[in-house]
């Protein structure tokens, strides 16, 4: 696509900052209607976590969560809270979770707590997802409404013939702005957010369940043989073939 505008004649072509700020300010001033300033500047975080931030591997946690599983039946739940203490575990979710262990706390209260948990990052995630695929649906409606700015002020220097063409030129490139914005920038992201969501919930539920795995005192291969049950057979990777 660059290439094609590169090749046409030049990418200066395509640059118009009035047209720029009718799709960018009508979307943004569209959607700040739609939802409230607290939430936009919580979905910007939310979407720099979902570009910047490290993926978790699900068989990496199952191995953390079976040596847990060792440590625990060998020298009991209150050994898990060195693991916190020497810096080992660095996961905030899997950190609360076993500081409720460790103190104590009713299974069934254990996995109330972290469901709920798990209940709101779905949803900040949702509300993100959902922030950018209306951004996407209102960018193309701004660059049509630029282009019909654009195309009354064109009709009115129709007494001089030479400046229709680049009148209307400049009219269609709002439009032009609105679809890449769209199809290009914020429904991309908002599909990014909820692949990115759907992956990082799937581990947290692994997790509530292997720590509650853990609370009842499973032996580590049958919570390996639980956790498994969440990944693709060729993910699976045991770590008692080498015991």
């Amino acid at each position: 696509m660059i290439i094609a505008m590169v090749s046409g004649g030049g990418f200066t072509w395509f640059v118009d900052w009035p047209s720029a700020m009718i799709v960018l300010g009508g979307t943004f001033g569209a959607v700040l209607i739609n939802y409230p300033i607290s939430d936009l500047l919580g979905v910007i975080k939310v979407a720099k976590n979902a570009f910047r931030g490290k993926k978790q591997q699900a068989d990496i946690v199952i191995n953390r969560l079976v040596e847990m599983s060792k440590i625990s039946r060998r020298d009991g739940l209150i050994s898990l809270q060195r693991l916190i203490q020497e810096n080992k575990e660095r996961d905030p979710f899997l950190i609360k979770s076993i500081n409720l262990v460790v103190d104590g706390v009713d299974p069934l209260h254990v996995s109330e707590i972290m469901q709920t948990e798990l209940d709101s990052l779905a949803e900040r995630h949702r509300l993100g997802a959902e922030i950018f695929t209306t951004m996407g649906n209102f960018a193309p409606a701004m660059g049509l409404i630029g282009t019909l700015i654009g195309l009354v002020q064109m009709l009115k220097q129709m007494n001089t013939p030479g400046t229709i063409g680049p009148a209307m030129a400049v009219a269609l490139i709002t439009t032009f702005y609105g679809v890449i914005l769209a199809n290009l920038v914020f429904l991309p992201i908002a599909g990014k957010l909820k692949t990115k969501s759907s992956q990082e919930l799937l581990l947290k539920q692994l997790i509530i369940n292997g720590i509650l795995s853990i609370q009842s005192g499973d032996n580590p291969r049958v919570l390996e043989q639980k956790l498994h049950a969440y990944i693709a057979p060729r993910e699976r990777k045991s770590r008692f073939y080498h015991d």
